[in-house]
């Protein structure tokens, strides 16, 4: 009897979760044993492949920064112009009436639109030249867990022909598919009820070609490069991207919250360009004719979901989407990729080098679920508020500079699996937590009273504290730098709650947010005058001054 061949760590999917997480052993580990088990043939084709293009600071900074890939990024995908916020309160037959929220230049810690055929095809040529073993297209068929420290038994079809093979570490890659969760039970609601439908043109659709306007144009330094940002046009209850690729190609797809837009109305081609029509006009004028350029057409019912468990110290573990999943809105896939890749890594190095792990197993599982359910707040009964300019402009603010200050920092600075960093920092970041939810809540009841404002422009980059949040991901810092660092953005936080709640204050003298009370220290500079300065504005000219101007 032939023994069936045996690895360190057999990963059952190789998209990008899987990929990337045996580049991130073999960089840590280089002796690690690693089979990968993908269920399309390689290559897979460019563009039309999957959803998930738009990178922000922690996924883009773990592609390129710590797992070295930067060369690729730089001369196969395109650089993203950050997020870019399109509100309906003007006319939204025309681009240059509305309120935008964007940048007129990158943020120093970058960011990219990825292009997911060609990334991941890299990646797997990249991975195979270090050693992994790579079986597509091969599909999964049992999976049995080894007891008392035994080796675990995954069992694959590849080329008509059926495998098993053994490891010490199974890890669950298999994004919607959810292998290991369904076999344990693992599933669990996340309590967001969102729909979404996304497709490829197979050419670019560049807004600035929108309008001729010359002040739309100066507005952004007539550099022309709007379209290479994430672009999000804003409505009641839902948002449209648009997405450049790098291949040529452009992703457009429609997000809607489920108690307001019905998945029917948009669940085909022709639906959700009808859909278009009435909620988006102008972007279905520049849509119309193009249905020769489709390349594809997808959509996810609730397509946010949750998980009981990620890490085990039985040895098995969830990654990417295999585990759970929040909302494309700020672009968090890719960040939880990286994150919890970093967690899942971190326990196998410990284990294969005959360390303990449980209580890093259990752990690591909480603070996963504590940066998650934190995100959570950000979009859970949000939606209805996404057409509301003067909230969303200080919500956007709000949710960039909370992510900047918490988890990207810890990502950042290399302290996301030093639990010390944590338990020294643990009620400072419970009282930011406790904040943030109550934030949440201080938008939608805000939502209520706040007004309308009309074609103004705030440049987020050209924000002062927001722009040195950003830059400061880039520092390297010490055990003690770090904490100090720490402490200074939960203060900012604060003070930036507190500027938040007053100026909130002037629609609607009785909203409050618990927890809140001087934070501000005497005298410190305020952070949000210029921009709360242009919230105030009721139609006029394109905003001019620092929030229109360079960083």
């Amino acid at each position: 009897m032939t023994t069936p061949p045996r690895h360190d760590v057999i990963i059952l999917g190789g998209g990008l979760a899987g990929l990337t997480l045996a580049l991130h052993l073999k960089q840590e580990r280089p002796g690690t044993d690693i089979l990968v088990i993908e269920r399309k043939a390689h290559p897979v084709n460019e563009a039309a492949h999957k959803v998930g293009e738009s990178s922000v600071e922690i996924g883009a900074g773990y592609f390129t920064d710590f797992l070295g890939l930067m060369p690729h990024f730089e001369k196969d995908q395109l650089p993203k112009l950050g997020l870019r916020y399109f509100f309906g309160s003007g006319d939204i037959k025309d681009i240059t009436t509305r309120v935008e929220l964007g940048g007129n230049v990158f943020f120093p810690t970058r960011s990219f639109q990825i292009d997911r055929g060609r990334f991941e095809n890299y990646l797997a040529d990249l991975a195979v030249s270090r050693g992994v073993h790579f079986a597509n297209p091969a599909t999964v068929t049992a999976v049995e867990f080894g007891k008392d420290g035994a080796d675990h038994r995954v069992e694959y079809r590849c080329e008509e022909t059926t495998i098993s093979a053994q490891s010490r570490w199974v890890v669950d890659a298999s994004g919607r598919a959810g292998i290991i969760k369904r076999k344990l039970g693992l599933a669990k609601k996340s309590g967001h009820h969102a729909h979404a439908v996304w497709w490829r043109y197979d050419r670019h659709v560049k807004i600035d070609d929108w309008s001729q306007d010359q002040d739309w144009q100066r507005q952004n330094d007539d550099l022309r490069k709007r379209w290479l940002s994430t672009v999000h046009f804003m409505g009641v209850g839902y948002w449209v991207w648009f997405i450049p690729l790098s291949s040529g190609s452009h992703s457009v797809g429609i997000v809607v919250d489920g108690d307001l837009h019905p998945f029917d109305q948009i669940s085909s081609y022709e639906k959700a360009m009808a859909w278009l029509r009435r909620h988006e006009p102008q972007c279905a004028e520049r849509l119309e004719g193009r249905e020769s350029q489709v390349q594809d057409f997808l959509g996810l019912r609730d397509f946010s979901y949750s998980c009981r468990q990620v890490y085990s110290a039985d040895r098995w573990a969830l990654a990417g989407e295999a585990g759970a999943f929040l909302d494309p809105f700020y672009s968090p896939g890719s960040d939880y990729i990286g994150m919890g890749n970093t967690f899942i890594a971190d326990l196998i190095k410990r284990d294969l080098s005959g360390g303990p792990i449980a209580t890093y197993a259990s752990l690591f599982d909480t603070l996963y679920f504590t940066f998650f359910e934190n995100h959570l707040t950000l979009y859970q009964g949000q939606m209805p508020i996404f057409g509301d300019a003067k909230v969303m402009a200080l919500k956007i603010i709000w949710d960039f500079a909370y992510y900047w200050a918490i988890p990207a920092a810890f990502f950042f600075h290399r302290r996301l699996t030093d639990l010390m960093a944590f338990g020294q920092a643990r009620e400072s970041l419970g009282h930011s937590s406790a904040i943030n939810a109550g934030m949440q809540k201080l938008f939608r009841d805000w939502h209520r009273s706040s007004g309308q404002i009309e074609r103004t422009f705030v440049n987020i980059p050209a924000i002062p504290f927001m722009h040195a949040l950003n830059r400061g991901l880039q520092d390297r810092l010490d055990d003690g730098q770090f904490h100090a660092r720490l402490q200074e953005n939960l203060s900012l936080l604060d003070q930036l709650a507190e500027e938040m709640l007053e100026f909130a204050r002037r629609d609607d003298p009785a909203l409050a947010v618990a927890g809140l009370g001087s934070h501000q220290p005497k005298g410190s500079p305020a952070l949000l005058e210029d921009v709360l300065s242009l919230l105030r504005t009721i139609p006029g000219p394109p905003a001019s001054g620092v929030l229109a101007g360079k960083a």
